[in-house]
């Protein structure tokens, strides 16, 4: 479990490339919700290497930097804004 919380941040060989697992456990969300924002939009954006659907750390990070407020009344962006 700690190495989990370790390894949020870095994908395989340290690479910045995070699997949907992986890129859930880094945002906190679960993988499932990560998937459904990749089809309705407003999620984090993401990269098809192949077949293979993985999250740069800089993405998530953007993305979730897009999303502070200063306070509970600041309000909501629509998805996909």
């Amino acid at each position: 479990m700690a190495n989990d919380a370790r390894n949020a941040g870095t994908g395989a060989n340290g690479s910045p490339f995070l699997s949907t697992l992986q890129a859930g456990r880094h945002v906190r969300l679960s993988p499932r919700t990560l998937e459904k924002m990749r089809v309705r939009g407003g999620g984090p954006r993401f990269r098809k290497h192949g077949r293979l659907v993985v999250y740069h750390v800089d993405d998530l990070a953007a993305w979730s930097a897009a999303r502070a407020h200063s306070s509970t009344s600041d309000s909501v962006a629509s998805p996909g804004e």
